[in-house]
């Protein structure tokens, strides 16, 4: 079927010099060394790049949403660590999952105000756990859609107590509900975690907040609802917690504001939904700037080669954005291709993620804002009753888990070349890593 197609791609090639290979190896020791001598110091950003004290920071991650109900119940618990473990293999060093469930099974936030103590043991236990793996958490605070509660939720919410409300976009200009959104924030950065007795707001392990996974606002195609609702809460979250960083958690459509660069948009509805990349990111308080990439639903759900040609333009022009317009690193926070697209096979999948990757890789070679990516998702064994298509299991991946490997080896080479005091150093083994198409 897929030979017939002409969607066979043969793996990106991996192979490096022996020369590259010692380099590689020597590095990865002394920065073994360098790194256990440091404290798990909290990510910042300077200009636009993503710091650790002086060491530039390049993100090569993942997702996985439901870290914390698994860790609620002791017969799933292990599923986390084992997670965490496979990642850690590959050197991934990021992790984005939520920090929010309203409503429903294993809620969080059972009502307003009202949390469940042992489901929050379980997010206490999965940061625990990331720290000794040595992967950061970006948190998400929210959701758009549906699934764990979202907008829709607290909406409910309201109904129930007597709001006047219509839409779920009521969410983002209620004061009542966006006042219920603030009192959550307000719990979550404040929680001391029962197992490191360390306060959210001062765990390192958090990589950065993030106020609503893929945030639309039909209502509003002006995008002007949006915009007030990120700027009130960017500054709320920041006069709580000034040390981490703050994302949106946009899907990164072009908008009103900039109508030049339309042209890069997958599809003429997305510039509709309410939001406005380079007017959203310039929002006081936000640090970095979040992407995702699904050409299977925004492009075509049959594999195409319009898939990849879509993802080279979507990732150079938000890189380009950010470092120029923006002056911020990117992250490309979701991306990923369903085993459910009619054409699938994992040597597609293989060439898109390739395809997200150079970019990135490109850009820390030279010290610029592609912070990095993260797929969208990774599963251990034993949970692919959870999937939604999209999950990789690394033990039944081997060349996908082969790309991420020598990504995160790439990344870790060049941030230990680039620092904030002395800049990106060139050198030759750097410049053979890119080398014959590589990536």
């Amino acid at each position: 079927m897929n030979s017939q197609s002409g969607l066979v791609r043969t793996p990106p090639s991996f192979s490096l010099s022996k020369t590259v290979l010692l380099t590689m190896f020597l590095l990865s020791l002394s920065n073994k060394m360098i790194s256990a001598d440091e404290e798990w110091a909290m990510v910042q950003r300077k200009g636009n790049q993503f710091m650790v004290k002086d060491r530039a920071f390049y993100v090569n991650g993942f997702n996985t949403y439901w870290l914390m109900v698994f860790a609620v119940d002791q017969s799933t618990r292990g599923k986390v660590s084992d997670l965490f473990e496979q990642a850690s293999s590959v050197g991934l060093s990021v992790c984005r999952t939520w920090g929010f469930n309203d409503g429903g099974w294993r809620a969080l936030q059972k009502s307003p105000g009202v949390y469940d103590e042992e489901v929050f043991k379980g997010l206490d236990f999965v940061l625990s756990e990331a720290k000794k793996h040595k992967i950061r958490l970006i948190l998400s605070l929210s959701n758009n859609w549906d699934a764990y509660g979202g907008k829709a939720q607290y909406v409910k919410w309201g109904k129930a107590g007597g709001l006047n409300i219509t839409s779920d976009d009521d969410f983002f200009s209620d004061p009542t509900l966006r006042n219920y959104f603030k009192a959550h924030v307000q719990k979550v950065l404040t929680r001391v975690n029962t197992i490191t007795n360390v306060t959210y707001k001062d765990d390192p392990t958090i990589f950065a907040w993030e106020l609503m996974n893929e945030p639309r606002c039909l209502s509003d195609p002006s995008g002007d609802k949006l915009q007030v609702w990120i700027q009130e809460m960017a500054m709320y979250v920041k006069s709580i917690d000034p040390l981490h960083m703050l994302e949106i958690g946009s899907e990164g459509f072009y908008g009103p504001s900039s109508p030049g660069r339309l042209q890069f948009n997958p599809n003429t509805f997305s510039q509709q939904v309410g939001t406005d990349f380079i007017r959203n990111h310039r929002a006081l308080g936000i640090d970095f700037a979040s992407v995702h990439i699904y050409a299977d639903t925004w492009v075509s759900q049959s594999i195409t080669d319009d898939h990849i040609t879509f993802v080279k333009s979507w990732t150079n022009a938000h890189i380009e954005d950010a470092e120029n317009a923006l002056g911020m690193p990117v992250l490309f926070a979701e991306f990923g291709v369903s085993s459910r697209d009619s054409g699938f096979n994992t040597s597609f999948r293989d060439n898109l993620v390739a395809t997200v990757y150079k970019p990135v890789l490109e850009s820390s070679k030279r010290g610029g804002g592609g912070g990095g990516a993260l797929i969208w998702q990774l599963f251990p064994e034993g949970t692919e009753y959870m999937d939604d298509g999209y999950a990789v299991v690394l033990s039944k991946a081997p060349s996908t888990a082969t790309i991420m490997s020598t990504q995160s080896k790439r990344l870790d080479m060049f941030s230990s070349s680039c620092s904030w005091r002395w800049g990106c150093k060139k050198r030759k083994d750097d410049e053979d890593l890119l080398d014959h198409d590589e990536l």
